[in-house]
């Protein structure tokens, strides 16, 4: 094992990182719900939540785009502090301008962005020290993993469920304020338990700041990505649903809940049905998944976790046979994760982790502003149930792409060693 900095087989960091990813993806599922439930009660406009959704996630593509070699410089735990502690800034100031009666739409919507630009570079630093810590806890990379993806999707059930609960009886407002504090006890976890970790810390031996220092670490990781194709597929893809899924999330569902379904429990309901699935769907693949074929399984999770929870959120206006649905659509969904992950650590040296997850990171969410307001203005202009019949049916040819494409038959070839340098000649080719 190499040296991270430390005493070998301390539990204490990996610990603290899950715990603080719970706290903090529990959090943003109260956002998840709330800011779109709060602005359809005061506004009462699909395409209001359209272009929050917007304003809330562009700034996370920009700062995916420019993150990477900046959260090498500042270090991995001083940038998951300070996103978290600018996240609960942000997030807080929402319900406190509107208790005074001093909040407009655009300071939502500029709050909302401030947000979207500090999540990113947080998740992303945390993300890319769970190889370094799971060897320092003395687990596999896999079980890290399918840990790390677990108890988000754990966390996003959680904070689903309370946000739904909590609407219904305190108000969006105050789930707002409960959304600020996990931030703070995220940038807390991690700054007690992050420490004395040499991948946590600043690079020592990056070169002198200047700007064509930064435009050299910045094109390395977009060129590592363009190079391997098994990488830029993943991204590809990706990219498209996560689109998709921003306006499910942001304006489908909640806009379905609120006409449909009876309201904000309803809505937390489901999304915790869907959390629920993929917390057993994760932790079904980290004990039996690897053992099959990862293209297999992720090809046939992605058809049975996007689709069908469109069609069946068009074709019915009752709870139980959407929440049945998405239920089982979580736990297909739950196995996508960890072999993503599995993948990518498997491929990215350590020293290009943060610039490549930046990259890919950038390229997948790059069409989620686009998913929302284009939800938003779909609902406005053609009905929600229109919309979700044309929005699931573009996720149904996205997700029949691994079955096309050759590049996806190498998601099967397993390297031997997560930290080994994988040069751009040595992609893996399936016989």
């Amino acid at each position: 094992m190499g040296d991270n900095g430390g005493i070998q087989g301390s539990r204490i960091p990996l610990a603290a990182v899950l715990s603080a990813n719970t706290i903090s993806t529990a959090g943003s599922s109260l956002t998840l719900i709330g800011v779109p439930w709060f602005v359809l009660q005061t506004t009462g406009s699909a395409g209001r939540a359209g272009v929050v959704a917007f304003c809330a996630t562009l700034p996370i593509v920009v700062s995916a785009v420019i993150g990477g070699p900046v959260i090498d410089r500042l270090g991995r735990r001083r940038v998951s502090v300070g996103s978290d502690l600018v996240c609960a800034l942000a997030i807080g100031a929402i319900p406190l301008l509107h208790y005074a009666g001093a909040l407009h739409f655009w300071m939502l919507c500029a709050l909302m962005a401030l947000q979207g630009l500090a999540a990113t570079p947080g998740r992303t630093a945390r993300y890319v020290l769970v190889p370094d810590l799971a060897e320092r806890a003395g687990t596999t990379l896999t079980r890290a993993a399918s840990l790390f993806d677990a108890v988000s999707r754990g966390a996003r059930m959680t904070g689903a469920a309370l946000a739904g609960v909590l609407i219904a009886w305190v108000g969006a407002e105050s789930v707002l304020l409960l959304d600020a504090l996990t931030f703070g006890a995220s940038a807390l976890l991690v700054a007690l338990g992050i420490r004395g970790i040499r991948t946590a810390d600043p690079a020592r031996d990056a070169a002198p700041v200047s700007l064509a220092t930064y435009k050299a670490e910045l094109r390395e990781g977009y060129a590592y990505l363009l190079r391997t194709p098994l990488l830029l597929g993943v991204v590809l893809m990706v990219m498209i649903t996560n689109g998709l899924d921003q306006g499910w999330n942001a304006v489908l569902l909640p806009v379905h809940a609120e006409q449909e379904l009876g309201g904000a429990t309803q809505l937390g309901l489901l999304t915790a049905a869907f959390g629920a699935g993929g917390l057993l769907g994760a932790l079904l693949y980290g004990v039996v998944g690897h053992r099959f074929p990862r293209r297999a399984v992720f090809t046939a999770s992605f058809l049975l976790c996007g689709a069908p929870r469109f069609v069946v959120a068009a074709l019915t206006g009752s709870t139980l046979p959407l929440a049945v649905t998405m239920a089982l659509g979580g736990i297909a969904g739950g196995m996508l994760n960890p072999i993503l992950t599995t993948v990518i650590y498997e491929r990215v040296p350590q020293e290009l982790r943060s610039r490549v997850s930046g990259a890919m990171t950038a390229g997948c969410e790059a069409t989620m502003p686009i998913g929302g307001l284009g939800a938003g203005l779909l609902v406005d202009g053609a009905g929600v149930r229109t919309a979700l019949l044309v929005v699931g049916g573009l996720y149904l040819a996205t997700t029949l792409s691994p079955l096309v494409f050759p590049v996806w038959r190498t998601m099967d070839v397993q390297l031997p060693d997560g930290n080994r340098q994988l040069r751009p000649s040595e992609t893996p080719v399936s016989s």
